[in-house]
């Protein structure tokens, strides 16, 4: 995906991985369990059937209106992009990106050099809200 609203960054007059300004967010979200029916890469005849979960379809399609980055991140195999791009069509999801592969299994860490902000999906989509929880962080 070509994404024009990156900005270069240089530190030490060396450049670095552009970023996003601050007011664009780069969302991943999760397709199976999160946005519909969660169906496993066993049954894909499911998948085009799948039943869209409450608010979903509209405050992802709000936040790409908004501007920002839209990209699913599923543990479907690439095998399965053709039934997931129509079933998000069907439903009319507005994305920029799908990324299949994902590992199964959950208790996802990631590790990366740019803010990482999670959100664990218990149930509806709405607009976030700020939360001090307790999270993991490298010891210093």
């Amino acid at each position: 995906m070509s994404n024009k609203k990156l900005v270069e960054k240089k530190v030490d007059g060396q450049y670095i991985s552009p970023v996003l300004p601050e007011d664009i967010k780069n969302y991943m979200i999760d397709i199976d369990g999160t946005i519909c029916d969660d169906i496993p890469n066993e049954e894909p005849e499911r998948m085009l059937t799948a039943s869209v979960y409450p608010d979903a379809l509209d405050t992802l399609n709000k936040w790409y209106e908004q501007g920002h980055i839209i990209t699913f991140f599923t543990s479907r195999v690439e095998e399965n992009r053709e039934v997931t791009e129509a079933w998000l069509a069907k439903h009319g999801f507005k994305y920029h990106g799908i990324l299949f592969g994902k590992p199964r299994g959950g208790n996802y860490h990631w590790v990366d050099n740019h803010i990482v902000r999670a959100t664990r999906f218990t149930g509806k989509f709405t607009d976030l809200v700020d939360s001090n929880e307790k999270i993991q962080v490298f010891k210093s």
